[in-house]
């Protein structure tokens, strides 16, 4: 499977969980509902690595790296996206989540030693101002928790950005599904704490038909597909390729949405074709670069 191929359907896999999201999001608790996720993919991944008699182990410094890395990305990332959701409309959530590749960009100088080019530097504000094309309308701040819901998701996307990063830098030795298993088992385990503070028993949630899909696809394509691919991408290709995947997702997510009735608007459509330029511009041109200079050795 080429790093192409696993590049393209980790945009439409992540792409297509916003709708799953939203569905669910209309009768269970954020919190919950992320930790459900979380946790049915981790019972099902366990099961996999058993029956594979692929569960592994590591020394204390590899684990440390593990635990921290998954309470980045699971509980730090998701915590605060989820809570600054509570306050903020989910385009504009999609918009500043969009800032993960600009940290990752920064990120990467100082722990893999990737440059910082005008190009790729130019690519991701492209990319970031078509994501907020996409969803200009969503974009109001309303009050001051307003500030702090934006502020707490961007806080969240630097975290995000880091996970990456270090595991780019510390990690890339660890085998991508049981890096994916004990990142998600230690990292959305806080997730719970929050959820039975502030939101409950869980059993008392409304459960249903349709929110009960949506735990189940988050947890299968959403997290154990994506994160075992994202991992595994992550070894091939420089971590701020890897992580323009979230500047694709809202135009995947859009589509999708208009698959349920909601419209694709003019600012929509010039915002995806920004976001395509900035990723033609930091991967697609890039390749095209090397493969003549190999071609003409």
């Amino acid at each position: 499977m080429t790093t192409a191929v696993v590049w393209i359907l980790l945009c439409l896999i992540w792409g297509t969980t916003w709708i799953f999201i939203k569905i669910g999001l209309n009768d269970l608790s954020p919190a919950g509902f992320a930790a459900s996720r979380f946790t049915i993919a981790c019972i099902i991944l366990f099961a996999i690595l058993r029956l594979k008699r692929n569960l592994e182990f590591y020394d204390s410094k590899t684990f440390s790296f593990i635990t921290f890395t998954g309470i980045l990305q699971f509980s730090f990332n998701y915590g605060l996206l989820f809570w600054g959701e509570k306050y903020i409309t989910s385009g504009l959530a999609a918009v500043l989540q969009a800032t993960i590749p600009a940290f990752g960009l920064i990120l990467a100088r100082f722990f893999v030693n990737e440059s910082i080019t005008t190009s790729k530097v130019f690519a991701i504000a492209l990319g970031i101002l078509g994501s907020a094309m996409i969803f200009f309308e969503q974009l109001e701040l309303k009050g001051e928790m307003a500030f702090f819901g934006s502020l707490a998701v961007v806080i969240g996307a630097f975290g995000a950005a880091l996970a990456s990063v270090l595991v780019k830098a510390k990690l890339s030795e660890v085998e991508p599904a049981n890096l994916t298993f004990w990142q998600m088992l230690i990292g959305h385990l806080p997730l719970w704490i929050l959820s039975f503070v502030f939101e409950g028993n869980p059993l008392n949630f409304h459960w249903n038909l349709t929110s009960i899909i949506s735990v189940f696809y988050l947890a299968v394509m959403g997290s154990i597909i994506a994160f075992w691919l994202y991992y595994w991408l992550l070894r091939k290709i420089e971590v701020t390729k890897a992580m323009m995947i979230s500047l694709v997702t809202p135009i995947i997510a859009v589509f999708i949405g208009s698959l349920f009735g909601e419209e694709i608007k003019s600012q929509a459509i010039a915002g995806g074709f920004l976001i395509l330029l900035s990723v033609f511009l930091t991967i697609v041109l890039p390749y095209f670069t090397i493969k003549e200079r190999v071609e003409s050795l």
